[in-house]
């Protein structure tokens, strides 16, 4: 079964879906588009209006797809509600997958966490009180962690689309990733970087990751290779069909597997989506064709703090156009 075939399975599955999805959203794109910068750029301000005209054609949001936000979460523990207060967990990464109804595909627009974004800030209630700018990230850290952060995360990825409505979203703790993991038997990689300089026993070259191994490879950034997201993006992409291929043996060796990893990782989600909706989008999608993951262009800029990451506005409108958008 080709990697893509196994991946449209797993979004079908329900809450199973959500570690291969949430360790794909680099995509093969990113470290082609990355360009370094030593001074620093001010973005200009992005349009969120319903409409977008071009060459004087007017585009309107696209009725014909239907949107589902997958969302990782920089948390290890299963999910639990914090104080609004304080400060919750990152999001370590977001896409977002279209189903086209009219081209009968499913596409992922991946967006780097580090990316530079005007967001909604939340009160003790979880009302909106403000604007923050800053990286996308930071969108699910307000909040109580659950609910309420999950959809500033939201709102925050649909302000940067134009506007574009999202229909539901998934999250995952990153901490599941080892218990995923180890329940599929173990995941065989292709190991690039090299992780000994961050005092990691993980070698080059193919080497199936048990234990906090899986995470690490995910997870970690700081002090292996160049230390940068777009280079852990792709150990996620990486890691993605690995444990695609992992997945597809369980899966041949019991129907019934995927139920019992949700089941192993179920404590570690969020969603706004019922058994019913899955059930019912497994359904209605079931023959689509998986066609790619793309992610916008932009520039790594050296912030006070950290890494930011400028989105080239030019490439998010071209994918914008392309995904999300039709001339009426």
């Amino acid at each position: 079964m080709e990697n893509s075939k196994i991946l449209k399975k797993l979004v079908f599955a329900g809450a199973g879906l959500i570690l291969l999805i949430a360790t794909i959203f680099g995509g093969l794109h990113i470290l082609e588009s990355t360009v370094f910068l030593n001074d620093e750029e001010q973005p200009s301000e992005i349009s969120s209006s319903k409409t977008v005209e071009k060459d004087e054609i007017k585009y309107f949001p696209r009725q014909d797809i239907t949107t589902l936000l997958l969302i990782g979460v920089d948390e290890d523990g299963p999910v639990e509600e914090k104080d609004p207060n304080e400060s919750s967990a990152y999001a370590d990464a977001a896409a977002l997958l279209v189903f086209d109804e009219k081209n009968k595909t499913i596409n992922a627009i991946a967006l780097n966490r580090d990316s530079m974004v005007e967001m909604t800030m939340l009160d003790e209630n979880g009302r909106r009180k403000g604007t923050f700018f800053g990286q996308l990230a930071f969108s699910h850290s307000f909040g109580n962690g659950l609910e309420e952060s999950c959809e500033n995360t939201l709102w925050t990825v649909s302000d940067l689309l134009y506007g574009t409505e999202i229909d539901y979203y998934i999250s995952m703790n990153m901490g599941a990733i080892t218990i995923a993991n180890d329940f599929v038997g173990g995941v065989t990689v292709n190991v690039k970087d090299d992780f000994s300089e961050a005092g990691y026993d993980i070698p080059k070259g193919e080497y199936t990751l048990l234990g906090e191994d899986a995470e690490t490879f995910v997870r970690l950034r700081r002090g292996i290779g160049d230390s940068l997201n777009t280079s852990r993006m792709e150990r996620q992409r990486e890691y993605a069909f690995g444990f695609a291929d992992a997945i597809e043996a369980k899966t041949d060796e019991n129907s019934l597997f995927i139920v019992d990893l949700y089941q192993e990782i179920s404590d570690y989600i969020v969603t706004d989506c019922s058994v019913e909706i899955l059930s019912s989008l497994a359904e209605k999608f079931e023959n689509y064709e998986f066609m790619d993951v793309v992610s916008p262009k932009g520039e790594y800029v050296l912030g006070e703090k950290f890494m930011e990451f400028y989105i080239d506005e030019e490439d998010l409108d071209r994918i914008i156009m392309e995904y999300l958008y039709a001339p009426k």
